[in-house]
């Protein structure tokens, strides 16, 4: 019987790497693009830390069973490339699973972006492990984040785009 599970899912970004890199490295972001985090937009947050770098936890507690209670830190960090970070659940349940968001250059302005999650269940709750399909319900999940992150990130290139052709037509300079 299985124990183990690896879920991961991947978007294209039409933005350069350093930039998509640069915001997803801070764990602070994660209210504009996780289905976790808009699950409960009142769940209450501490901090602990420098984010963005190696160390900085996130704590959450939410009222919301779906959300629950738990923290997520960032445990290792290769500029540019990957982060991997440790999820603790609390409540309602207790576990400890790894993810990790890893970002690859497709060109000069495009960004593969990959999110996933790897954990153990200790038996007996591996026995419903292939009863819930995490393949499919944390994929979901996923997907919605990264295209999440994707509408966020694209939206900050059209509207710096837009306040650059502003600034063009009133007759100021742009660097």
């Amino acid at each position: 019987m299985e124990k183990e599970y690896k879920v991961s899912r991947e978007v294209l970004i039409k933005k350069p790497v350093e930039q998509v890199f640069d915001y997803v490295k801070y764990l602070k972001h994660q209210k504009e693009y996780s289905v976790w985090q808009k699950m409960d937009p009142d769940q209450h947050h501490t901090y602990n830390g420098e984010d963005g770098t190696v160390g900085f936890v996130s704590t959450w507690d939410s009222q919301n069973p779906d959300v629950g209670r738990g923290q997520q830190t960032i445990v290792s960090m290769v500029e540019g490339q990957r982060i991997d970070y440790e999820i603790q659940f609390f409540e309602p349940f207790e576990a400890k699973d790894n993810a990790f968001m890893e970002t690859k250059p497709v060109s000069e302005n495009q960004t593969a972006v990959v999110w996933g999650f790897e954990g153990k269940m200790p038996y007996p709750m591996n026995l419903l492990l292939p009863l819930m399909n995490m393949e499919e319900m944390l994929g979901e999940q996923l997907q919605t984040g990264l295209n999440n992150l994707k509408k966020v990130l694209e939206a900050r290139v059209e509207k710096e785009n837009n306040e650059i052709d502003t600034i063009e037509k009133q007759g100021l300079e742009v660097e």
